[in-house]
This record gives structure tokens, C-alpha cells and sequence, in this order.
């Protein structure tokens, strides 16, 4: 999904559920200035939401 975040940053928003956000970055990505702004707000966002992931999995193992 990182390297989905790096050439399609807008795309690899939208899978994550985060149209809105989707339709900026590709706004954004549009010119060729913004697209390393673009590609690093992505991987943020993806890292972000594999932390969460992390993090729910982990409190339910020790409620467990």
C-alpha cells in the first residue's frame, strides 16, 4: 500500500475509505510541485491508519 501511497497518492487516500481527502490530493497532485506534498501526506495517512489497526488489535488481545 506504500508504494501505492507514493505513485498514486489521491488513489491510495480513496481505498482508505477518505474521498474527500482523495479529491484534494488529487488536486493537489495535479501539478507537479505538489505531488511530493501529495505522496508524503499519503503515506502518513496509510501509516496512520496501520497504527490504529495496530493499536485496536492490541487492546483486544489484552482485554482478552
Amino acid at each position: 500500500m506504500i508504494a501505492v501511497a507514493i505513485l498514486l497518492p489521491w488513489l491510495a487516500l480513496m481505498l482508505r475509505g477518505r474521498i474527500f481527502q482523495g479529491i484534494i490530493c488529487l488536486i493537489l497532485q495535479i501539478t507537479l510541485i505538489g505531488w511530493l506534498p501529495a505522496a508524503i501526506w499519503a503515506v502518513m495517512v496509510v501509516n496512520n491508519d496501520n497504527q490504529e489497526r495496530r493499536h485496536k488489535e492490541l487492546i483486544k488481545a489484552l482485554q482478552k
